[in-house]
């Protein structure tokens, strides 16, 4: 579980209703006309732009905004590296029972593609293909939390209308003003908190864990091309360390070291 999205979500909660309680009470701010409002546009909205099962599916592909078990690219390289040292005194086909127990699925058909032997364009081709379709995957997930946090506050804003309608077909009675008001006012509240505190940034942060994903997937393609092609390990430890921010090439490196020193 992503520690950091669960926080901030309640963070946020936590202080908009402590900020709330210090005015006033919380009964204020519920109108129910405002949720049929702001809900009920967001889903009429969000169901007609997008088919039912991109919908249903959605929720898979949510998760992987709250997951926080993610494999680190220096990991995968690790892991590379050792297919590539065994695969050298081996051969490829040492690498069958390497590919049957590794949780990765990507890796594992990586890896079964070569020791099938498999031409290496057609592996490439693949493999990106699978990237590739994963990529929309996550890209409609997106689209639809980025959809839904454009038309919160856009209903939010008709709920003001309607308030606001309200109210000024009533001027000559002053006890129908306030009730107008209160919708006019709470149903862009609903709106704007809905968007930019759940739909835009789980949107965020399913765009960052998709590029997450490909860089651990692009990886993973160069290193099994690399053993596929016999290069020399530290040969394929370099060249997907290409694909690693700086810090992370110093983290690799430290943690080699530590490795060294716990072994001798």
């Amino acid at each position: 579980m992503d520690i950091t999205t669960i926080w901030g979500a309640i963070l946020g909660v936590l202080l908009i209703v402590i900020a709330i309680l210090n005015q006033g009470s919380l009964l204020t701010f519920w109108s129910l006309s405002s949720v049929l409002i702001v809900g009920g546009g967001i889903i009429a909205a969000t169901l007609i732009q997008y088919p039912l099962t991109h919908i249903i599916n959605v929720m898979k592909v949510v998760r992987i905004a709250f997951k926080g078990e993610h494999q680190r690219p220096v990991d995968i390289i690790k892991k590379m590296v050792g297919l590539a040292e065994k695969a050298r005194r081996e051969g490829l086909l040492a690498l069958d029972n390497e590919a049957e127990e590794s949780e990765d699925e990507f890796l594992r058909k990586g890896v079964q593609l070569i020791v099938d032997g498999s031409d290496p364009e057609l592996v490439r081709n693949i493999l990106e293909t699978e990237i590739d379709m994963m990529e929309e995957r996550h890209r409609v997930g997106a689209g639809i939390f980025e959809s839904m946090g454009a038309s919160a506050p856009a209903f939010g804003m008709v709920g003001t209308l309607i308030g606001l309608i309200n109210m000024l077909k009533s001027l000559d009675n002053p006890e129908t003003l306030g009730p107008g008001m209160a919708l006019a006012l709470i149903t862009t509240f609903y709106g704007m908190l809905l968007a930019n505190l759940i739909f835009l940034p789980i949107a965020g942060k399913l765009k960052l864990r998709n590029s997450e994903e490909i860089l651990s997937k692009e990886i993973i393609i160069e290193g099994v091309l690399s053993i596929q092609a016999g290069e020399n390990p530290r040969i394929v430890e370099e060249k997907m360390k290409s694909y690693l921010h700086p810090q992370d090439k110093i983290k690799l490196e430290d943690e080699k070291i530590i490795e060294k020193d716990l072994m001798e």
